[in-house]
């Protein structure tokens, strides 16, 4: 209802103007006299006609009421003066706002516009009420100023809707006029304003509107659903909020790349484009779209159904031109290195849904996340082909070399760091796998049966239980470190010594329980029995080792074999000395090359070495040693002091030879 706020100059506000200085005022009038005679003239002739604001309110509703009550349609009630009265002030108020410049418009509207809008309202409110009466009748010239004025006024709506939208500096001034002081008067009067502006701090959420712009667009699309122009108002809406929305994807450096580009791009190059897609799509998740869906519930809080249409057709265009990128990379040709960046987008997609199932419509709704689903699974499953290719990647690295020094093989180290990486995504690859068996089961019910044993730990002391193995995707985990370790078995045959053998495994076994236990996420999958198992192992390698290489020394040093008849046979003495000077030199030699690179292994190692075979030399040599002459004949068999032995003990598994080199120099 337009009460007191309507004054007898056709302003919608209370505030009365004051006067204005003789300079000011001749100077304005010898300027502005030609533009603005004809619109004093109709100011005046309007005055004439209105007794004060609320007698003409009260007359516009009144009559309203009785074209409500009035059952015969082909006889309205008399239209009182003031319907036309009240139609020109309208129009008169719609003209002078035009005639202002953008920034001296939007103050004059931030002061009048709740006044303005309310008359708006009424004066659709009185057209609709005037057009249930037949042509012909007495309110069809009423009717025709009416509609043409409420046409007038919904043009001007739409304008100022459209510069609320996109103007950014009309966004700024009001923020200024909330936090400023100025004179309402001078504002009225079309003359420029002092603004004080108020300091602001803190960050703005996307999209950036302060409240009381909020507030306005909220009013004029309230006041155009109720006119009838709610088309033109989306319309309106729509195309600044999408232009609004593709601004800010190019702020994240997305375009939109074709599918035949996306198929020709290499790696290098789509792995970026993907880094920067992933960027909109976690945005889009996360602010864009609750921030549309925030903005359009203010603006159109009073029609909720429109404001979830509206970002249900801004969420499907938006939606859909991802999901193209996405559905073009998932084609691509597939390789080890892509897992990952697959694993990332097929996250930002999952991502969506949750955004998606708030704040789209019911249909639209449905459509996206089947949609987004049909999507990710795609992603999903071109990740799993991935992953499983390594099980052929692993069958097919036939080795011709062995690896100098029976060190950690490259297949070792590229296969557990591409699992380690691959397991802090163990979630995703959890649910994509299950998602995969469930297809392949779908498809062919007897295709997928589990092969692997199920491992089952015992309770854990933590009170959980550990289980390996009982998973689709731990079941892959399990076949792929089975499949190491025969390729690694296959390659330890390359080396003909068998003590280098066992090197090779146990560095191999090794290096697989650190980075299992390293990791939390492989650990988890694959099970403390499984790490304890693989403990055993090595320890195994370990002993086979020891066998091989110094059991033979431990055969030389041993007393048995020394005496004939109770006497020490002082040629077997000497011949002992020089088959253990010769065989711990060939070791030396050959197994300061070898190479262990875990500290802890090598320490145990060489620990283990000396606690066999220093106490058995040291024995050998404090009871044999007195048997050779003195002299040069007793250097020529006894080559090594029992502390000798020890340090060059702790000269193996260095992978270089300089040692036994400096020595003989």
């Amino acid at each position: 209802m337009v009460k007191n706020h309507l004054d007898k100059n056709g302003s919608f506000t209370g505030s009365p103007k004051p006067p204005r200085s003789a300079t000011s005022t001749e100077a304005s009038r010898a300027d502005q006299h030609s533009r603005n005679s004809s619109q004093e003239e109709l100011d005046h002739s309007l005055n004439t006609h209105i007794e004060d604001a609320k007698k003409l309110s009260e007359d516009i509703d009144r009559f309203v009421e009785s074209l409500s009550m009035c059952h015969d349609k082909s006889n309205p009630p008399e239209v009182p003066d003031s319907v036309d009265t009240f139609s020109k002030i309208v129009e008169s108020r719609i003209k002078k706002y035009n005639s202002c410049e953008n920034a001296t418009r939007f103050c004059k509207m931030a002061e009048e516009d709740t006044c303005f809008i309310e008359a708006v309202t009424m004066l659709s409110k009185l057209t609709n009420s005037l057009s249930e009466f037949p042509s012909g009748s007495m309110t069809t010239r009423s009717l025709n100023l009416t509609s043409m004025v409420l046409q007038r006024a919904m043009t001007f709506m739409e304008e100022e809707l459209r510069n609320l939208l996109e103007d950014s500096r009309v966004s700024s001034n009001s923020r200024i006029l909330k936090n400023s002081s100025f004179n309402a008067t001078n504002l009225l009067d079309g003359e420029q304003c002092d603004l004080t502006l108020s300091e602001s701090s803190g960050e703005e959420e996307y999209p950036s509107y302060s409240p009381d712009v909020l507030t306005r667009m909220n009013r004029i699309a309230s006041a155009m659903i109720l006119a009838g122009y709610e088309t033109e108002c989306c319309q309106v809406y729509s195309i600044s909020r999408r232009n609004a929305f593709s601004e800010q994807m190019k702020k994240l450096e997305f375009e939109r790349i074709n599918m035949e580009d996306v198929q020709r791009m290499p790696w290098d190059s789509l792995e970026g484009e993907i880094t920067r897609w992933i960027r909109v799509v976690k945005s889009c998740s996360t602010t864009l779209f609750p921030g549309e869906k925030r903005l359009g519930d203010s603006v159109f809080s009073d029609s909720p159904m429109i404001s979830r249409s509206l970002f249900s057709n801004l969420a499907r265009a938006i939606v859909i031109q991802l999901l193209d990128f996405a559905e073009a990379v998932s084609m691509t040709k597939r390789s080890a290195e892509k897992l990952f960046k697959y694993l990332d987008m097929y996250e930002a997609i999952r991502d969506l849904i949750p955004t998606i199932n708030e704040s789209c419509s019911n249909e639209c709704e449905n459509e996206l996340k089947s949609e987004i689903s049909a999507t990710g699974d795609r992603i999903g499953e071109s990740a799993v082909s991935i992953f499983c290719d390594l099980e052929n990647s692993i069958k097919n690295d036939v080795a011709r070399t062995p690896v100098p020094g029976g060190a950690v093989h490259p297949l070792t180290r590229y296969v557990m760091n591409y699992l380690k990486y691959a397991c802090e995504y163990k979630g995703t690859l959890e649910h994509i796998f299950q998602q995969h068996v469930k297809l392949e089961e779908s498809n062919s019910p007897a295709k997928l049966k589990p092969t692997l044993e199920v491992e089952t730990e015992n309770e854990s002391p933590h009170g959980s239980e550990t289980v390996a193995g009982t998973t689709p995707f731990s079941i892959q985990l399990v076949t792929i470190m089975d499949l190491l370790d025969t390729n690694l078995e296959a390659k330890s045959n390359l080396y003909r010594d068998p003590a280098l053998r066992h090197i090779f495994l146990m560095n191999n076994g090794r290096y697989i329980l650190q980075k299992v236990k390293g990791s939390a996420e492989i650990h988890q999958v694959m099970g403390d029995t499984w790490c304890r198992r693989r403990s055993t192992i090595v320890r195994q390698y370990h002993k086979n080792y020891q066998r091989e290489t110094w059991g033979k020394v431990l055969q030389i040093l041993s007393h048995d074999g020394m005496q004939v008849h109770g006497k020490v046979v002082k040629t077997t003495v000497k011949e002992r000395f020089k088959n253990f000077n010769t065989m711990f030199d060939e070791i030396h030699r050959s197994q300061s090359t070898w190479v262990v690179s875990d500290e802890q292994l090598q320490s145990e190692l060489r620990v283990s070495i000396s606690a066999l075979v220093i106490p058995a030399y040291r024995s050998f040599f404090g009871r044999f040693r007195q048997y050779l002459d003195n002299g040069k004949q007793a250097e020529k068999y006894v080559k090594y002091q029992p502390e000798d032995i020890e340090t060059l003990i702790d000269e193996l598994f260095d992978g270089n030879s300089a040692s036994m080199a400096r020595r003989k120099t």
